[in-house]
């Protein structure tokens, strides 16, 4: 709240993506705007990249006049509220509005929600970069890390440097056909208010000080991922808006079926979302080997352990270990990924059928790729180059058996070294 206690501007969502992750966190926001419009505007802004769409006539919206005319993706989802592509089946709230046009999905848009596979970030900050509000904040639900050669870099801290804002994170054990479908879960968000927002209402805020150094709260400057003060300058939330705290996040996100954990932990929760994708892989190959449980227990175990030494070799500075053991971003989803995924079910697939992940990917995913592939490709490649590959054989044994260069049986011998 103001000063003054009077807030005369709600925040505006969109939410950018479209797939059956997207389309699903379009929903819940959806219904959580309409059920707080003392905070936020009421519709809910949904970039859909446009596609055309052919409605066959078992489709409860078939429509004879049309009949087999390619209809705009858009115009489908406004006109019935489903996204009959990526989540079909699914009734959506009306205030969902799908958009194809960015730049006009994230007109004036306070709080944006990112939600695409992580290998297009690049190309869609390039078309966003000048055309969000300098004050907007963003939570990423992308489950991946930006890696070059030379650094490796958050999903979330590469949005907020490229866009020139503040981004958080959002991971959990979470798949989304069980949300849209109303199945209860958790998730964690990991949201360090920035101090510039911190409006003082009399009773002051401390949501957001975990991440700030103490030297520098005076100063107001935000600290990045490595607990320096972060190079973007951000431009605060104007004070006419409610402030955007662990309150206001939760608030958004939370429904019935959907328990949010609101932590400060950025790194950790995003971390955890990204390289438990590789661990996934690997208990996908074990099982599609023939091996079962234990097999995959010794696997998410080591996995974990080789997660948490790479938060610790390249994050020292701010990560939070007990986000692994007792956040959602951590276990929770370490283990749903390994036994209920889809880069745990497409690698046990192609493991059973004799044919490399490439081709199931190809094959099954209706254009859509596996985070898990990109993710250890760019990870490996980026251990390689300090010449640390060895220390993270898990990672390294992942990597092989994608270049069909490791057999899925050779996986034991790793953890006889």
């Amino acid at each position: 709240m103001t000063a003054a206690g009077s807030v005369q501007q709600k925040h505006k969502v969109t939410v950018i993506g479209s797939g059956n992750w997207g389309t699903t966190v379009a929903k819940l926001v959806a219904e959580s705007t309409a059920e707080h419009p003392d905070l936020f505007e009421t519709d809910v802004q949904m970039w859909v990249y446009e596609e055309q769409v052919t409605l066959g006539e078992d489709s409860p919206h078939y429509d004879a006049s049309i009949g087999s005319t390619p209809q705009k993706l858009t115009s489908i989802i406004n006109t019935y509220h489903e996204n009959v592509k990526y989540l079909p089946k699914i009734a959506l709230p009306h205030n969902v509005v799908a958009n194809p046009s960015l730049p006009d999905a994230v007109k004036d848009s306070s709080i944006l929600i990112f939600n695409f596979p992580h290998e297009f970030i690049g190309n869609i900050c390039k078309q966003l970069k000048g055309n969000v509000a300098p004050y907007a904040r963003g939570i990423s639900c992308i489950k991946g890390v930006s890696v070059t050669d030379d650094a490796i870099e958050l999903i979330s801290e590469y949005i907020g440097d490229t866009l020139g804002i503040y981004c958080g994170a959002l991971s959990g054990a979470n798949i989304a056909s069980e949300i849209a479908n109303e199945m209860w879960c958790e998730t964690t968000i990991a949201y360090n208010t920035p101090a510039c927002d911190l409006h003082q209402n009399g009773n002051g805020d401390s949501n957001g000080f975990a991440g700030i150094h103490p030297v520098h709260k005076n100063a107001l400057i935000h600290l990045n991922a490595r607990g320096q003060p972060s190079s973007t300058q951000l431009t605060p939330v104007p004070a006419s808006y409610p402030t955007l705290n662990h309150d206001v996040f939760y608030k958004l996100f939370s429904r019935p079926y959907f328990t949010v954990s609101m932590v400060s932990d950025v790194v950790g929760v995003s971390l955890g979302g990204a390289l438990k994708n590789i661990v996934a892989l690997a208990c996908g190959f074990v099982e599609g080997h023939g091996w079962n449980m234990t097999a995959k227990t010794a696997v998410m175990r080591r996995g974990m352990l080789e997660i948490i030494a790479f938060a610790r070799e390249f994050f020292p500075e701010t990560i939070e270990e007990k986000t692994f053991w007792e956040e959602s971003a951590g276990w929770g989803d370490m283990i749903v990924s390994c036994t209920a995924a889809r880069n745990w079910r497409y690698s046990k697939m192609a493991v059973e059928r004799g044919v490399s992940l490439q081709e199931i990917e190809r094959t099954e995913l209706n254009g859509q790729k596996l985070q898990g592939i990109s993710t250890t490709r760019e990870v490996i490649k980026f251990l390689r180059a300090r010449g640390f590959e060895d220390k993270y054989p898990l990672f390294k044994v992942v990597d092989g058996i994608l270049d069909q260069k490791v057999k899925v049986e050779d996986i034991p011998s790793l953890f006889r070294k």
